[in-house]
């Protein structure tokens, strides 16, 4: 452990702003990159770049400030990680962001492991693509294989002629490969965050059964109402994927629990992740003070739950229904209830802006309010 460290982020974001928040709760000081001036994590970090993600000259600005680095999302310019890191400790390591950013040597990465992933191909042209929806069955799910995130880069595909067309849809906007996977019929979502320090000792915030909206985080249910066989199994396919990738700092396991009970990854992140704010108010540790402690060398953290808790995204839709201005005080004057905007300067239908995390004696009464507070909010 060391004092007066620096931490450096890259990426300006809702994550940057929060872990630059939780480091400065220890004594540490940050420094962010990102186009923006004036972008969430610059409002609470100690210094601020200001450039783009692929401005070597920046990215190494970046780490002449810094300590320690790391990177708040995964869709950034890996040769600026790359050059940073020769320069200084980034966490989790380039190698392991080379994986996570591209579908294809996620998915690779993960059979050679041993994970179960749904069934998959790799398409290069729309001949390839009618050939894999065939071969699967519909329906599937075509993805890019770079740059999707929160059902962006995604097509759901139900007739084998709309093959086609998806792929050209899909592979003309991004010049990428497209992945092709068969859809499950799962009962739930679920997700794992876990920390790994450099010792290899590893740590798994609880299991979070997640809903999304419209490809995005809607909800986040901790603990996951699901099997303990299946909270256990889903731990430790994290811990696996953490300790096969030697991922040093935390990653997120974002999972398909079918109908039988199976298992299955869906997609991996090398970061905090939406789904563990919940740890904020809902944990001994959150995950961004873990991810803190993991990089300047202190002990890693407890992360028993408190409480149960349930999370729920605040998007731009809120702002959109109310004419920009929502309700936070009916917010705030219900019991249990914690309000996290991200200080973006302007909103848009599906822009993440904020959460509302509640806490209660049951998972059922923290869904409750949680719901409540966000539809308070939204009510004009």
């Amino acid at each position: 452990m060391f004092p007066n460290l620096t931490i450096g982020i890259f990426g300006g974001g809702q994550l940057g702003r929060m872990l630059a928040m939780a480091a400065r709760a220890m004594d540490y000081r940050t420094v962010s990159l990102d186009p923006a001036e004036d972008c969430p994590a610059s409002q609470v970090s100690d210094w601020h770049v200001a450039a783009d993600y692929d401005d070597l000259s920046a990215a190494e600005e970046l780490a002449e400030r810094s300590d320690v680095v790391t990177y708040e999302f995964e869709n950034v310019d890996a040769t600026a990680i790359e050059r940073i890191a020769e320069l200084k400790p980034v966490f989790p390591s380039p190698s392991v962001l080379r994986v996570c950013q591209d579908r294809e040597i996620e998915k690779k990465s993960l059979n050679e492991m041993g994970i179960g992933v749904p069934e998959f191909r790799v398409v290069r042209n729309g001949n390839e693509a009618v050939d894999a929806v065939s071969e699967i069955g519909v329906p599937v799910v075509m993805k890019t294989t770079r740059w999707g995130y929160d059902g962006k880069g995604q097509s759901v595909v139900r007739d084998v002629h709309d093959a086609r067309s998806a792929f050209e849809g899909l592979e003309g906007a991004n010049k990428v490969p497209v992945i092709v996977e068969g859809f499950v019929d799962f009962e739930m979502e679920v997700s794992v965050v876990c920390a790994r320090d450099l010792s290899g000792e590893m740590r798994t915030f609880p299991v979070s059964e997640n809903v999304h909206v419209g490809g995005i985080l809607d909800t986040s249910i901790v603990p996951a109402r699901c099997s303990d066989t299946v909270k256990a199994e889903a731990e430790q396919v994290a811990m696996r994927i953490a300790n096969g990738l030697d991922v040093v700092g935390l990653i997120a396991v974002e999972m398909f629990v079918t109908r039988d009970g199976e298992v299955l990854v869906n997609e991996l992140a090398p970061r905090p992740h939406n789904s563990g704010h919940y740890t904020i108010e809902g944990c001994v540790t959150s995950q961004f003070e873990q991810l803190a402690r993991i990089m300047v060398g202190m002990p890693i953290g407890d992360v028993s739950l408190r409480s149960p808790t349930v999370m729920v995204n605040l998007l731009g839709d809120v702002w959109e229904s109310t004419g920009g201005a929502p309700d936070w005080a009916s917010v705030l004057r219900m019991s249990g209830a914690h309000l996290h905007l991200y200080g973006k300067s302007s909103y848009r239908v599906g822009r993440k802006m904020g959460h509302i995390t509640v806490s209660g004696d049951t998972v059922e009464e923290a869904l409750a309010v949680a719901v409540a507070a966000r539809d308070a909010a939204a009510r004009t």
